[in-house]
Formats: C-alpha cells, sequence, structure tokens
C-alpha cells in the first residue's frame, strides 16, 4: 500500500535543470531550504522540523531524525509545499550546481536508495531522509566522503542532484564496479558497498587518484557522476589562488586584458 503522496513531475533543462512538480489538492512536496525556485498561487508553504515522514512522531522522533539529517549536510528544518486550492498546481525547486536531478521512484526500487550526502534536493512528502553509516570497518576507517551516506526511505517519488554528467547502472548479480568515492551518486540497498586499497608503490605514491577506492557490487541500480562537487571546488579554489606563470610579463598583460582582468 502507498503510504507517500504520489506526485507528477518534469525535469526542465540541460546543464542547470530544475524540477517541477504537480500537486493535485491537499497533496505535499517537501524540499531542503535553499531548493525552492517558483510556484503557482494556491499552494501554502510551511515550515517544518524534520522531513514530514510518518516514521519520527512525537518530538524525540523528530529531534532525532534531524540530528541524523545533521550529519550527512542537511538542515534541520524543510519546507512543505502544500496544494490548498481546487485544482492541480505546480512548484518548482532547482540544482544548486551545473549537473542533472536524478528522480527516484522508491517504490520501483525496493523503497529505499543509498546517496552521498548532501545529494537530496525535494520529494513527496512521507519520504524519510536518514542517514547510512557503512558498517564494514575498512570502510569505516578510509572511506572518507563515502562512509557516512544519506538514506531515502519510502514509496514515492524522491529527486537528488549530481554534479556533471550522470550515468546509470544496472550491475548483474556479483559483477563488481570499483569507482572514486566521490563519483557516487547513490545506489540501490541491495548493492555491496566497500572500500579497497588501489595497491603498489608507484600508484600509492604517484598516482593522483587516492590511496583507496570504492567497490560496488551487484546486484543492483548505480548512479555515478562524472565530476564531484568537492573536486570542482578544489580546481575552482586553485585557480583562484595560483598565480599564473606568466604574469608581469609582455604575454602575460596580453593575456590578462583578453581575459578583462586588464580593463
Amino acid at each position: 500500500m502507498i503510504q507517500n503522496h504520489e506526485i507528477d513531475y518534469r525535469i526542465i533543462g540541460e546543464e542547470m535543470q530544475y524540477v517541477e512538480v504537480e500537486l493535485d489538492p491537499n497533496e505535499t512536496a517537501v524540499a531542503e531550504p535553499g531548493a525552492f525556485m517558483m510556484m503557482e498561487d494556491g499552494i501554502n508553504m510551511q515550515t517544518i522540523f524534520g522531513d514530514g515522514s510518518n516514521q519520527n512522531n512525537g518530538l524525540l522522533g523528530k529531534l532525532f531524525s534531524a540530528g541524523k539529517r545533521m550529519l550527512v549536510g542537511e538542515n534541520l528544518f524543510m519546507t512543505a509545499y502544500t496544494n490548498v486550492s481546487v485544482g492541480k498546481k505546480h512548484v518548482s525547486f532547482a540544482a544548486p550546481y551545473p549537473g542533472k536531478i536524478i528522480p527516484l521512484d522508491l517504490y520501483r526500487l525496493g523503497n529505499k536508495v543509498i546517496c552521498q550526502k548532501d545529494a537530496f534536493l525535494c520529494a513527496a512528502k512521507g519520504v524519510s531522509i536518514g542517514i547510512e553509516f557503512q558498517r564494514k570497518l575498512g570502510t569505516g576507517l578510509f572511506g572518507g566522503e563515502g562512509f557516512i551516506m544519506e538514506k531515502l526511505e519510502g514509496d514515492g517519488m524522491a529527486f537528488v542532484h549530481a554534479c556533471g554528467h550522470v550515468e546509470q547502472k544496472e550491475l548483474e548479480l556479483g559483477e563488481l564496479l570499483k569507482i572514486d568515492t566521490g563519483c557516487i551518486v547513490g545506489f540501490t540497498a541491495t548493492v555491496q558497498y566497500d572500500i579497497q586499497f588501489v595497491g603498489g608503490i608507484k600508484n600509492t605514491l604517484f598516482g593522483g587518484e587516492g590511496v583507496f577506492f570504492a567497490t560496488l557490487r551487484g546486484p543492483g541500480i548505480v548512479w555515478i557522476q562524472t565530476l564531484p562537487i568537492s573536486r570542482l571546488a578544489s580546481r575552482i579554489l586553485q585557480y583562484a589562488t595560483f598565480k599564473r606563470k606568466e604574469e608581469g610579463s609582455v604575454l602575460g598583460g596580453l593575456s590578462n586584458m583578453l581575459d578583462g582582468d586588464g580593463w
């Protein structure tokens, strides 16, 4: 039996996407603060404590849920958007950086998807947003970005965002995929997640890809992003703080003029 609100949607855009959610009368969508883009008249906004799911009834349950959400980089509060009119209404939520919005039908995905921290964008009311600790010791010690992850549970629609291009792969039983921990967007609960040592002295010292990578073993579905936001941020920071070699030379001055820095 479906417990979450059933919502229709469409994803608009290419590199800077947003999702438009269609709400029937009395239907509600919940979203992270700051995700709101626009809505039609007849939709009521209300700030709620926690994720609005039925799994966290009572004050203690809501406090526990909020604490778990803080550990995965989400906010204590969420915003609920409810259609209080008599006809269909639309509300839209935008991704915070260039990339893709991924729709997740939790009912068809085994009622649970594990994803990277801070990936959640919005969902039908009733979807629970919590924390997923990886249980294996090696994952806990060396997992880095992949140790504490976010879990989405329920039987409604949820939407997550990722940076760059997103590839969906379906792993067969026993099929193994080795991947950078930052490139994992999410995977279904049937996928086994672990950390593996790269191996080799030259790989470790000069490989430039880290000492460990993640392993995902099927069966299940995996979503992979080409550009982790942490990698993008580090490149921008490097460019902003790095003094170019040609600066101070005639060639450097001409380059800066072409860049717009000399005007």
